[in-house]
């Protein structure tokens, strides 16, 4: 079997309900459609195919996968870990792969694991060396506690708000919906990113909601900065999205910063790189939870498939309420019971896209800068800086509203 062709998909995607990405009164902190999916279909001569999903700019991605395609044609698609490395060194050239690269292999390598699944007729989990459980936890995001409550009541047992302005006030209205059974998690995420004296006032405020983790609360690159936040506040702490590649997370874990990592599955360089930052997690007893927010549906399957087969899963974002089209445009959908997702026995991944639906929906920008000056993520004034980290200087209403 060799590989023919290989196609792109770029099409724009709305936004969840409950999102940085949602309209302002429905829990989002920012109106900018930047958010974009990248499907890849790889075809052999054999008749079979494989899809799969690029993130980490994908504007730019779908352009990387363009240029890897040459390097794949007549290439047998079952040497999974061969083609990987062919991609990689190919792109040596120009520096550190980041994560348009790790995006651009990710999408062509998990297309591939669903060649050889399909063509084995058995489910990716299952090469991967089987099923550990047969249903995958998820949690959602809300940040009204109306809506929270609805989705606990929905099934969920596990809810995400972010920060950091007036979170400790909005986790404790959260808290007061949802009672004392149900997770809460905090994502800090900048920009600004806090600096880690700020981090700290806040993870300290928070500990008496004994979260299920605490979520960036520094800068990616800021290692010194969550040593700080490890060594001060009693919380797990969780990090990953933002780096490609088993690399990525290598310092998070080695240098004991995270009890949970959190990679990108269209971003991280694909499905064996997953494992391969799951199976380094569970060396340092951390967990796994992959990161899904701005990703399209394909890239949840994989994400499913790695935690069905490893031992370390924690839980799998998802929105609640994703926007509409996201069921359009692949069949068929994953199944949700309970707050929990299905792990699917079909070949292969078990899941395909709608080109029609995807054509639908044609990509514009791409970019976006986030943090609304309204929604007090910078402080009073200093939007236009667009300060990339940035101290909180009224330090009293770190754990309160900001008037």
């Amino acid at each position: 079997m060799k590989i023919r062709e290989i196609q792109t998909f770029l099409m724009q995607a709305g936004p969840p309900l409950e999102s940085g990405w949602a309209p302002a009164g429905k829990g989002g902190m920012s109106t900018a459609q930047s958010r974009q999916w990248l499907f890849v279909k790889v075809v052999t001569d054999e008749g079979f195919t494989g899809i799969g999903e690029c993130s980490g700019w994908p504007r730019v991605v779908d352009t990387a996968v363009k240029d890897l395609t040459p390097l794949l044609l007549g290439q047998d698609p079952t040497h999974i870990q061969r083609l990987w490395n062919r991609m990689k060194v190919a792109m040596m050239g120009h520096g550190m792969t980041g994560t348009v690269g790790y995006g651009a292999m990710a999408g062509i390598e998990m297309a591939l694991w669903d060649i050889k699944g399909k063509a084995l007729g058995t489910p990716v989990w299952n090469l991967l060396g089987g099923k550990v459980r047969d249903r995958i936890r998820a949690y959602a995001h809300a940040s009204r506690p109306q809506y929270a409550l609805d989705l606990v009541q929905r099934g969920y047992t596990a809810i995400k708000t972010t920060g950091p302005s007036g979170i400790v006030d909005k986790v404790g209205a959260l808290r007061d919906a949802v009672g004392q059974s149900v997770d809460l998690i905090v994502d800090l995420h900048g920009p600004p990113w806090l600096a880690a004296a700020d981090a700290v006032a806040i993870g300290r405020e928070l500990e008496q909601f004994k979260l299920l983790f605490l979520e960036d609360p520094v800068a990616p690159e800021d290692l010194r900065g969550f040593r700080r936040v490890r060594d001060a506040v009693q919380l797990p702490l969780a990090a990953g999205e933002r780096h490609g590649g088993l690399w990525g997370v290598r310092n998070l874990l080695v240098e004991g910063l995270v009890d949970v990592i959190q990679p990108d599955t269209g971003r991280s360089g694909g499905i064996g790189q997953m494992m391969r930052m799951a199976h380094l997690a569970e060396t340092f007893f951390a967990f796994f939870a992959p990161h899904s927010g701005s990703l399209g549906p394909v890239a949840e399957y994989a994400a499913v498939h790695v935690l069905a087969a490893i031992p370390n899963t924690l839980i799998l974002e998802r929105f609640g309420d994703d926007w509409e089209g996201r069921q359009r445009v692949v069949t068929p959908l994953l199944d949700i019971q309970d707050g929990h997702i299905i792990v699917p026995d079909r070949p292969g991944l078990g899941v395909d896209i709608v080109e029609g639906e995807i054509t639908k929906h044609p990509p514009s920008g791409n970019v976006s800068i986030p943090g609304s000056p309204t929604q007090q993520a910078y402080e009073a004034g200093t939007f236009d800086e667009h300060s990339y980290f940035q101290a909180r200087w009224r330090r009293p209403s770190l754990s309160g509203h900001i008037e």
